[in-house]
């Protein structure tokens, strides 16, 4: 549904920074203001904003995100942050940016390694993450450090399977060769521990240790090893100085404020990185009987546990009597120490007024939004003649490739919102063939006739298609007897091009003709939104399930390779590529498999190679 113009009265007076996002979510542009309401309304104002891309960037707008700040400075600067984040189509970004540069510690292999990996957005969930840095000339350095300190392997995997020597990084004591067993994975993984500790700043014990190597060397005359060592040792304490220069508020951390009005309860979470405030979160709960504190508490435990790594300073608006044992907690779970702290004046307390700031501003949004849906969906109620108020909406879309692997999936939505747990997927049991109309029924007498007896009908019934898909359900509500749903069907309108676009049909019971919507009418915009969420739900699950097909019958190639064998190969690697690319150790963690099942799937690699 394109962004309605009214909602702009709800937005602050206040500066800060707006990210307008499409209806995927997808950041499409980020601007700064100096009063945000002023600033969203010239872009609906026809002549408000003369730039030549505006009317492009308009019609694509679902809605929009502020962060309110406390002058055009912080604006200026939280603009940029969040324009190397997202990376819109809308703004201009340096090609040579490096800010997001970081180190990862991959944990997917048996033996891991550190790499200097680029990314958007969000990091992979493949690896423990550390930056992002300023510039690939910090992410090599610190890098090149690293692998001075703690000589982990360099090598792909594919090398690391083939190697049957050392190479000549081992005579540079670059590398401590796991790959032809000069070292036990005990050792091996003591250095990745102390890897990761170190990226995590848990340097004091790292230099310690580094300072009585040095002693020992120098005991022994040993003065140029005693020399490359406090060589290192100047390098670490010189990034650990820079670090503390970088960073003004001292480390990393997240300041966390509430709004709470009537039952509904706002908690927004400012997060700053480096010292630099990069984003915002917000977490909306309704009719909870914690107060401030015990959400907090709540909060801090449960949120904190989940992430990778910790902050080292959360920032909050009240002070805990528990916050040293909730610390405890959370650096036991992480191996890294986190100040938790309620500050009562300076910038800090400045951050945690901007988080209260923009949880009020969140609040307002969010209400003037949910007013918005319900009035769509009243109008649809009036639109459509139907019998009741369509609190809970659910549509069904079929797939299948020359009527081969058939499927069918429902979406619902509540109260104009997507109701993720109420998703299904069917696999079509009784139809051969390509039959929509036979698919259509199978699935929809399958889930009514279950809905009936756990009385869990929705209020309105969705079908993509025109009036034979329509009758069709009709006929599976008659034979269950089922007379307290409405039913409806949508369709693209035949031979309709109106610059690429094309409108939608929407058929009614009873009625001959289907019912054409206005191009601007926020009817339209609901029904398509449901639409294209069934279509692409069906469209993925019909993939996955030619993607298992495909491996099913190349590994039906494989001597040795049972069903059984076959769904566990299946269940792990995900896809026939992931596993013709796996490693003698990979293959070994699948459960079962044994060492001739390894050499058989490596001898049907080289034959498929």
């Amino acid at each position: 549904m394109p962004f309605d113009t009214a909602r702009v009265e709800s937005y602050s007076t206040q500066p800060g920074v707006y990210l307008m996002k499409n209806k995927s979510g997808g950041v499409l542009y980020i601007g700064k203001a100096k009063n945000l309401r002023a600033r969203l309304k010239q872009y609906f104002v026809p002549g408000g904003d003369g730039r030549p891309m505006i009317p492009f960037l308009i019609p694509k707008i679902e809605s929009i995100d502020t962060i309110r700040v406390h002058s055009e400075k912080e604006a200026l600067l939280l603009e940029n942050n969040l324009i190397k984040q997202h990376q819109p189509a809308y703004n201009a970004l340096l090609k040579d940016d490096k800010t997001y540069i970081a180190l990862k510690v991959t944990s997917k292999s048996s033996w891991p390694m550190v790499q200097l990996v680029r990314y958007r957005g969000r990091p992979e969930p493949d690896g423990l993450y550390f930056g992002p840095y300023t510039s690939a000339y910090a992410a090599r350095d610190t890098l090149d450090l690293i692998q001075r300190l703690f000589p982990l392997r360099q090598c792909t995997d594919q090398e690391f399977a083939r190697r049957t020597r050392p190479c000549i990084l081992y005579d540079m004591k670059r590398c401590i060769a796991p790959c032809v067993n000069k070292c036990t994975k005990e050792d091996y993984m003591k250095l990745v521990e102390r890897t990761v500790k170190f990226l995590r700043g848990q340097d004091k014990e790292i230099l310690r240790e580094l300072r009585q190597e040095m002693q020992t060397a120098a005991e022994k005359l040993e003065f140029e090893k005693a020399a490359a060592i406090l060589k290192t040792i100047r390098h670490i304490e010189k990034t650990i100085e820079n670090q503390r220069v970088d960073k003004p508020l001292g480390n990393d951390a997240d300041a966390l404020a509430i709004f709470r009005q009537g039952r509904e309860v706002i908690l927004s979470q400012l997060i700053l990185r480096d010292g630099k405030l990069v984003g915002a979160r917000h977490f909306d709960f309704t009719e909870i009987a914690e107060d401030d504190y015990e959400l907090l508490e709540s909060f801090l435990i449960q949120h904190y546990e989940k992430q990778d790594e910790l902050p080292h300073e959360i920032l909050l608006p009240v002070p805990l009597e528990d916050s040293e044992q909730i610390a405890e907690i959370l650096a036991n779970s992480k191996k890294r120490k986190v100040l938790i702290s309620c500050p009562q004046r300076g910038e800090k307390r400045s951050l945690v007024e901007m988080a209260r700031l923009n949880a009020e501003d969140t609040f307002k949004k969010e209400k003037d939004e949910a007013t918005i849906r319900e009035k769509t969906l009243l109008e649809l109620q009036e639109r459509f003649r139907l019998s009741r108020f369509p609190h809970r909406i659910e549509c069904f879309d079929n797939s299948s490739l020359g009527g081969k692997e058939p499927v069918s999936a429902m979406i619902a939505y509540t109260d104009g919102v997507k109701d993720r747990s109420r998703y299904r997927k069917y696999k079509v049991k009784t139809v051969e063939g390509q039959d929509d109309y036979a698919t259509m029924l199978e699935v929809l007498m399958r889930r009514y006739k279950r809905a009936q007896e756990e009385k869990d009908l929705p209020d309105l019934l969705i079908v993509d298609g025109g009036k034979g898909h329509l009758n069709v359900a009709l006929k599976v509500l008659a034979d269950l007897n089922i007379a307290s749903m409405d039913v409806i069907g949508v369709a693209k309108e035949q031979a309709k091009h109106t610059k690429g676009m094309t409108s939608e049909q929407v058929y009614l019971p009873n009625l001959k003709d289907p019912i054409l919507l206005k191009s601007t009418s926020p009817i339209l915009f609901l029904l398509q939104q449901i639409r294209d969420e069934a279509h692409r739900f069906v469209i993925t699950f019909h993939r996955k399930r030619r993607s298992k097909q495909t491996i099913r019958t190349a590994l039906e190639e494989i001597p040795g390779i049972g069903p059984v064998k076959r769904k566990l190969l299946l269940r792990h690697f995900g896809s026939l590529k992931k596993l013709l690319e796996a490693t003698e150790e990979e293959l070994k963690q699948v459960k079962r498999i044994s060492q001739a099942n390894i050499h058989a799937i490596q001898a049907f690699k080289t034959k498929s190679s």
